[in-house]
């Protein structure tokens, strides 16, 4: 990239409000993640019943929850968990989907009718009971969660992946390299997929979001992350029943999962806008 071209990628970043303010919430979470590794504000695992439910202090920021954690520690190491699912979940599905939708694009016929066929069964389940059904069979777990919300990520991108390649075919520049004597495999790596690359970055900030949401969804089901590793759905669970006594106790995991998901919205609003910038001039 010339150092023109990616000034005016950085001056088109700026000038995205939805870019900016979504990319200082997610780096925000990212940033937590990583300190949560080497630090937190209070023992994660330690449990002290005398020292439950204490208000927020210098010691404990956010206070502590129905086992005297320190609620700011959870939450941050909570936060290793929803990006590792997001990150893992939304993986299988990028790399699966895309390799899926890639194929229906090039091969067509039976083998595109298969694989859209395949996609419009899965899409018969919502993300959330797709999921359960998963966890139902292989178990609950933080490793099969993901491997539920990965496949459901799946169909998801071969979709989206198979209609844009197949609006890329049709171009004349691929035409001249059918006629040039490219296979159809070389033509998919040299020209379809690079040109597809953008909407299947947005797509998978969003996809992102999605993971996220349903993984805090399957823990507080308990079906998800188990004890004692930290989950922001099963700090819900365990504040459900405090709702008329310490009512903070799911106030603040419940802004966490709300905040991930905003901050990643608005993320993947504002890459479709610098990495396309004639929609941002059509708005």
């Amino acid at each position: 990239m010339s150092s023109s071209s990616s000034q005016s990628f950085f001056a088109r970043c700026t000038r995205s409000r939805s870019f900016v303010v979504g990319g200082t919430i997610t780096a925000f979470l990212l940033l937590c993640a990583v300190v949560s590794l080497v630090w937190t504000p209070g023992e994660v695992y330690d449990i002290s019943i005398k020292n439950r439910f204490l208000l927020p202090s210098a010691e404990h920021w956010f206070g502590t929850d129905l086992f005297g954690r320190d609620i700011l520690s959870l939450l941050m190491a909570g936060t290793q968990n929803s990006i590792t699912v997001g990150v893992v979940a939304v993986s299988i599905g990028l790399f699966a989907g895309v390799g899926l939708g890639l194929i229906a694009s090039a091969r067509r016929g039976w083998t595109e009718e298969l694989i859209m066929r395949f996609s419009d069964f899965s899409f018969a389940f919502p993300a959330i009971l797709s999921a359960i059904m998963i966890t139902a069979i292989l178990g609950p777990g933080g490793v099969n969660s993901i491997i539920a919300i990965g496949i459901y990520n799946v169909p998801v991108f071969a979709r989206i992946t198979r209609g844009t390649a197949n609006a890329i075919w049709t171009r004349e520049y691929v035409m001249a390299a059918r006629a040039s004597g490219k296979g159809k495999f070389r033509i998919t790596m040299e020209h379809v997929l690079p040109n597809i690359l953008s909407i299947l970055i947005v797509q998978a900030t969003i996809q992102f979001a999605i993971a996220i949401l349903a993984e805090a969804a399957l823990s507080y089901l308990g079906l998800g992350t188990q004890p004692p590793h930290p989950s922001w759905g099963r700090m819900l669970n365990e504040a459900q029943t405090l709702m008329f006594l310490q009512p903070m106790q799911a106030v603040y995991p419940g802004a966490a999962i709300a905040l991930a998901v905003f901050g990643l919205n608005l993320l993947g609003d504002g890459l479709r806008d610098v990495l396309d910038p004639r929609l941002s001039r059509k708005r």
